[in-house]
């Protein structure tokens, strides 16, 4: 790579339309092959290969922005969109399918739940939550399914919620609702590297509360088999050995030391040391990229209007997770 490129990387303004576009280019430039999560859960085992997943958690004309430019390029990705006003758009849906998408349920049933029943002055046990929040579940899936198919979902992490919706999978199973697999629980990340923009950073781990590895001493926040550890992390000391579906070793919700090590080869900040790894050869040949499409403009308001919130959003989350960490 030339100086003047690597010059104009360096200062390029990150999370913007056309960086994203530079991303997606450099990828297919080195090889990779570029799908929806379906299609890489199929093929996971050939090589120079990337799952494009998009979770759409608010501004959801964006979403329809990024697949036509994906369309143009001739790649598909998969597009989560959650059930509430600012995600859930028929049109938008039906028309980011009709482009060859994958669509997904992005679903956070338990938070849904828990702050229905919390604005009632009503507390309720786990397995309580837990059968309303499945039926919430198959209700918005029907809902999403009568506009386009949907085999594969994908959890919403609600961090300002104590309850992780990846509870439902403790109690049922959702491959009896017809879904095929769920990424937190059906890759295993030991030669797959997981990179996310959640934070509007790609090592946002300090400021992530959900959507991130966790290993054995981490699990889901709200199980009443939780304890702590003197360190104060959270442990359950029988991990998944009594849930309905039990995610493989590996997965991001049930890492080994081996997926862990291997995250730790590649850290990122910005999406042009991503463009330079990938120029590089330093990439390894199976990735799972997330992207919030909401944190990609070009416009100068919602660019910074982003920028502003999320900075925002990151301080209240990390002392959000230093809390919890003390017990408080």
């Amino acid at each position: 790579m030339g100086r003047n490129s690597f010059e104009n990387q360096k200062y390029m303004r990150d999370f913007t339309v056309d960086t994203y576009n530079k991303l997606i280019k450099t990828l297919q430039q080195q090889g990779f092959k570029l799908s929806g999560y379906s299609e890489f859960h199929r093929n996971c085992e050939k090589t120079a290969r990337i799952a494009l997943r998009y979770d759409i958690d608010a501004l959801k004309e964006n979403s329809l922005q990024v697949a036509k430019i994906q369309h143009r390029m001739g790649i598909t990705g998969s597009y989560y969109f959650r059930i509430v006003p600012q995600s859930f758009d028929q049109k938008i849906i039906e028309e980011i399918y009709s482009l060859g998408h994958e669509i997904g349920y992005h679903y956070e049933d338990v938070s849904l739940a828990a702050r229905k029943r919390q604005a009632s002055g009503v507390r309720l046990q786990e397995e309580e939550l837990v059968r309303l929040a499945i039926k919430s579940f198959e209700n918005n899936l029907e809902k999403l399914r009568k506009l386009v198919p949907v085999k594969t979902i994908c959890m919403h992490g609600s961090p300002m919620n104590r309850w992780d919706s990846r509870l439902l999978w403790k109690y049922y199973d959702y491959h009896d609702f017809g879904i095929d697999a769920e990424p937190y629980f059906d890759i295993n990340f030991e030669n797959i590297l997981y990179l996310t923009d959640t934070g509007r950073r790609w090592n946002g781990s300090s400021v992530n509360i959900r959507d991130k590895a966790t290993g054995k001493r981490q699990g889901i926040s709200g199980s009443k088999k939780l304890e702590r550890g003197l360190d104060g992390e959270v442990t359950i000391p029988d991990k998944y050995s009594d849930w309905k579906v039990k995610p493989i070793q590996g997965s991001l919700m049930n890492m080994t030391q081996k997926s862990t090590d291997f995250q730790n080869k590649y850290k990122f900040r910005s999406t042009s040391d991503i463009i330079r790894a990938t120029e590089s050869g330093e990439l390894p040949d199976m990735m799972m990229v997330t992207f919030h499409p909401q944190r990609w403009n070009d416009r100068s308001v919602l660019w910074v209007k982003e920028l502003v919130w999320q900075n925002i959003k990151n301080l209240g989350k990390y002392f959000l997770i230093k809390v919890r960490r003390s017990g408080y």
